[in-house]
């Protein structure tokens, strides 16, 4: 067996329950693409690519009001699947939403008529869509919520300490602009808020970076 198809065989719940010649469709049809920071993989309804695999990297979801205004709806890493890549052939995603990498990214492409062919001949595809888009709509669920109820202080708090997490980093290389797409807000709305926490001694900002000072009062922040 090769790698490539042991990484289908850990990522893809239902390979096993596949017939033989649906997992030689898959494998004959499945596409291994690189993309690099910042590049686009999904531009709102100008594509519908298919599903995509992560196998390495790191992509952000989101979607743009009509005065151009982002916010991110949720970010993928290292072997998660990027289901509304292949919204096109999902009933009722009537929205447009747009996916970008963040990092270098490797990721394995199944085109849209094979996964929607798969979908209509299997229930574990089925099964698994489904699980997939209830995940994804749980995270969009709380973004909404976090925009919807929660102070841009503690959004702030909490997106800076979610970043560090996964830069593993106190000292994180991130512009106002992109939090500010980050979080569905004004950069200059940012930048009065971060500031505010240096002021507090909660961080130190220089151009294009963000180093965290006190974890503590940041984690303060997000729990009232």
């Amino acid at each position: 067996m090769d790698a490539k198809n042991g990484y289908y065989q850990e990522t893809l719940k239902f390979w096993k329950d596949l017939t033989e010649e649906q997992k030689t469709l898959l494998n004959q049809s499945i596409i291994k693409k690189q993309f690099t920071k910042g590049e686009a993989m999904r531009s709102g309804s100008e594509n519908c690519s298919g599903l995509f695999l992560i196998e390495s990297g790191q992509i952000r979801a989101y979607i743009v009001s009509e005065n151009g205004k982002e916010i991110t709806l949720y970010r993928l890493f290292d072997r998660d699947v990027c289901i509304f890549s292949a919204s096109c052939i999902m009933k009722n995603i009537s929205f447009d939403i747009f996916i970008e990498t963040e990092k270098e990214t490797t990721a394995y492409l199944i085109p849209t008529s094979i996964f929607d062919k798969l979908s209509k001949e299997s229930m574990a595809v089925q099964v698994f869509s489904n699980e997939l888009m209830a995940s994804r709509f749980s995270e969009v669920m709380w973004i909404m919520e976090q925009a919807l109820f929660m102070t841009l202080d503690k959004r702030l708090a909490i997106f800076l300490l979610e970043q560090s997490n996964i830069e593993e980093t106190d000292n994180i290389e991130i512009t106002h602009e992109k939090i500010a797409n980050h979080l569905g807000s004004a950069r200059e709305v940012v930048t009065r808020m971060l500031k505010y926490f240096q002021d507090e001694g909660m961080v130190l900002l220089s151009r294009g970076k963000i180093n965290i000072l006190d974890r503590k009062k940041l984690e303060q922040i997000t729990m009232y």
